[in-house]
């Protein structure tokens, strides 16, 4: 039932695929790096800074100030990388998500060229039989669409979240 165009059309998408999901995989790992590496050194600079003002406090009270004074900006830096964070692994998982729905669109059209040219070589009387199998597929591909909507609203629902949650952030200190 398969000739050899089709399992080299099979193994292309595979390997496009898992080239695609490297190379997203990759860029998120990159992104994740420099994003740590900006938070590494801006708090290391604030530390150095912080053990400066505190060494240079003559009175408990000004040492108490100095303290006071870094804890507002490591808690918005905090918050920035979370955020940051975040958008990276949305925008990984949306990016995941589209390259299954390439891939399932691709393994879905060579399934319907397999049960055509399967169709075309039934037996009299196997049709209900053939039915049956074009329902589950349908069944199945349904089900696919439907996984891949709630997917992509709960992507939107996380960004609702995040930027809801940034916005009381800001409400609160402001």
């Amino acid at each position: 039932m398969l000739n050899c165009e089709h399992v080299v059309e099979i193994q292309k998408v595979s390997l496009d695929c898992f080239l695609d999901l490297s190379n997203k995989s990759a860029e998120g790992t990159q992104k994740f790096r420099t994003l740590n590496m900006q938070l590494t050194r801006a708090t290391l600079a604030d530390v150095f800074e912080l053990v400066h003002k505190s060494l240079a406090a003559k009175e408990p009270r000004d040492w108490l100030t100095v303290q006071d004074s870094f804890a507002t900006p490591i808690s918005e830096r905090v918050q920035t990388y979370s955020r940051q964070a975040v958008d990276i692994l949305l925008v990984a998982q949306a990016e995941f998500g589209r390259i299954a729905q390439v891939q399932g669109e691709a393994y879905g059209r060579q399934l319907q060229m397999m049960m055509q040219a399967f169709a075309k070589k039934v037996p009299t009387g196997a049709e209900p039989a053939m039915f049956a199998m074009n329902s589950a597929i349908s069944a199945a591909n349904t089900l696919y669409d439907n996984l891949h909507n709630t997917s992509q609203q709960a992507v939107k629902a996380a960004r609702s979240q995040l930027e809801a949650a940034a916005e009381v952030s800001k409400s609160r200190r402001g």
